[in-house]
């Protein structure tokens, strides 16, 4: 019960903190944290940086690249939730 006030709790915090940023700045967008060093590395360089290698295989769209991301977190809290349950149904027992 203490686990799901807490879990509750941040999300609560989480959520307040999403609406206040969007109802000071109703422009602003929303980036990931690529992008960011991307800049911070093209202003520590003057733009004389190049990249030591290119990727293999880039998706057709950004709404594509965004479902992927999506789908490997999925997975991946999928995976977590099944250890966590399956170590704690061993303990309970």
């Amino acid at each position: 019960m203490r686990g799901e006030v807490i879990a509750g709790a941040v999300a609560a915090l989480f959520i307040a903190l999403f609406l206040y940023v969007a109802a000071t700045d109703p422009g602003a967008e929303w980036g990931g944290a690529d992008g960011e060093a991307e800049g911070v590395i093209d202003h520590l360089t003057d733009g004389s940086y190049e990249p030591w290698f290119s990727p293999l295989w880039e998706p057709p769209s950004g709404e594509i690249e965004s479902l992927l991301f999506s789908l490997q977190a999925a997975i991946g809290a999928v995976i977590i939730g099944y250890f966590f349950g399956y170590y704690r149904g061993r303990r309970s027992t």
